[in-house]
């Protein structure tokens, strides 16, 4: 790893940097990746946008989950490479942090400049008025909707996966509670953007604009594997603009990359972060 971190350093040095990071920049803060290499397989895959908005009974068992998921994924904190790119950012060196991440950890670690690309788990919104409510609201409503129901005496029965996921059966959700929004009554969901929804244009016109102010590109712990993040390593190939990749395992973008360091984000940022100074 010396020799390659020396070249990342050296790639890195004196240029202003554009961030892009994905759940690999998460791991250490215990919140699982995807394709991670030590990542077990599913049992059932991540909900996709379209089930979530026509079917009821996905929605259930999404919210269901989450119920129990949730309290995990928030008291989750930040990790020394969260904390490194804060410093990075607070420094001048950072020009802007585009992340794939949903847990917010970056803006408890202290960046300001921050794109979340597929929004944050933390804020709920309403499919039919927009409207925004905090998840830890949410949660109690849940909660209180479910206090004396089948579901809630059974759910100490569930294992619930390290990021918050747990899988139940058909027949322990069919009697969970939903909530709808206080609003107006409608639909109500996380605020983020599912498997096969898009990214709305603000979002992706501010993750330009944090692009473009950067002269490097560094990839932390994504495998570029979904297109919303890969897109911003091939804009970079096609303009020449250097691209570093900090992962575990190979990602979809190492033809592109001018440097490629396989090394865990919290052990190389901070590094990075004293080598920089």
């Amino acid at each position: 790893m010396d020799a390659a971190f020396e070249r990342l350093a050296q790639l890195l040095r004196g240029r202003r940097i554009t961030v892009l990071t994905g759940a690999g920049c998460s791991t250490e803060s215990g919140i699982p990746d995807y394709r991670g290499p030590t990542t077990p397989p599913r049992a059932r895959p991540p909900i996709q946008h379209r089930e979530f908005v026509d079917r009821e009974d996905h929605r259930r068992r999404y919210w269901a989950r989450s119920l129990l998921g949730w309290p995990r994924l928030a008291q989750a904190t930040p990790n020394a490479g969260h904390r490194a790119l804060a410093e990075l950012e607070d420094r001048g060196i950072v020009a802007g942090l585009i992340t794939q991440n949903v847990d917010g950890l970056h803006h408890a670690a202290g960046s300001r400049d921050v794109v979340e690309l597929h929004g944050a788990l933390a804020r709920v919104r309403c499919l039919t008025c927009s409207a925004l409510y905090p998840r830890t609201e949410l949660q109690a409503r849940l909660l209180a909707a479910n206090a004396s129901s089948r579901w809630t005496e059974r759910a100490h029965e569930v294992a619930i996966a390290p990021d918050g996921d747990a899988e139940l059966s058909d027949e322990l959700v069919a009697d969970f509670a939903l909530v709808a929004c206080e609003a107006c009554g409608g639909v109500l969901m996380p605020d983020v953007v599912f498997f096969g929804g898009s990214v709305p244009r603000p979002t992706l016109d501010a993750a330009w604009a944090a692009f473009d102010r950067g002269e490097v590109l560094l990839v932390v712990g994504s495998s570029l594997t979904v297109f919303s993040g890969y897109r911003f390593v091939r804009r970079a190939a096609e303009r020449s603009v250097p691209i570093a990749i900090l992962n575990q395992g190979p990602t979809r973008g190492d033809e592109h990359a001018t440097i490629r360091l396989d090394a865990r984000a919290g052990h190389a940022l901070p590094a990075l972060a004293r080598a920089l100074s």
